[in-house]
């Protein structure tokens, strides 16, 4: 598993200087970052990749929505993007089978648009697609019994804890799907406040990255973080890296 880092950890300093907080990452250690607002960011990210010893094999961007595909593609092509993710849908579709059935056909045939290009589609859950139960199990993993070969995971492995799942136990069931987690720690608490550098909560991290080994991205995360960002990014990857 290489490891990545999420750049909405560092969404602040971006905002001030896009290419010196990419510096700074590329300095802590990760040769290896998962931009978000693919489209928005695209000129930046593509600057950064020729600046410094950077790649960005995995994305965020919203278009399971009416947007223009194409352009996403676009995107996630000119930035040397392979997984393409869709970081959120709306919580109260997952309650509903059907609604769940028809997101995941609506995966596939985004996964079918992108397969030309060389691209991967995927989505990234959060806690509430493991709160919703449908039959004795999730509404994740119904979505992705209904997904097609092509389609990827990336589980957010915090916030399926939060939704109330067995970590270890979903990553197993969920298999090679999986090619991306996110590890993140803290309080497992719904407010992301108290999140904390890897290893320093209550999440089970050696088993879960024991579990997620045929995943080819381990992207370190902080939704929020009350310390240093950038020195709480830089411990994680530590704790990761003499695991």
């Amino acid at each position: 598993m290489q490891i990545s880092v999420q750049m909405y950890s560092v969404r602040e300093a971006l905002a001030e200087d896009f290419q010196s907080t990419v510096r700074r990452l590329v300095e802590i250690g990760f040769e290896v970052a998962e931009p978000f607002r693919l489209v928005e960011f695209r000129e930046e990210l593509v600057r950064a990749r020729e600046q410094f010893d950077i790649t960005f094999p995995s994305a965020h961007q919203s278009f399971l929505g009416d947007v223009d595909f194409q352009e996403v593609l676009d995107a996630a092509t000119a930035v040397g993007v392979h997984y393409l993710v869709d970081p959120f849908w709306e919580p109260a579709d997952w309650e509903d089978p059907a609604r769940v059935k028809h997101l995941a056909a609506r995966l596939n045939e985004r996964a079918e648009q992108a397969a030309d290009a060389g691209i991967r589609v995927g989505y990234h859950n959060h806690h509430f697609e493991l709160a919703a139960q449908h039959g004795g199990r999730s509404a994740l993993e119904l979505f992705a019994e209904h997904l097609d070969p092509r389609v990827v995971l990336e589980v957010d492995t915090y916030w399926a804890v939060v939704g109330g799942a067995d970590i270890t136990a979903l990553l197993q069931a969920l298999g090679s799907r999986v090619q991306l987690v996110h590890l993140k720690d803290g309080d497992l608490a719904p407010d992301p406040a108290g999140q904390l550098p890897l290893g320093a909560g209550r999440m089970p991290l050696d088993e879960t990255v024991q579990a997620a080994s045929s995943a080819a991205l381990g992207v370190i995360e902080f939704d929020e973080y009350a310390g240093d960002i950038f020195e709480g990014l830089a411990t994680s990857l530590a704790r990761l890296t003499r695991s």
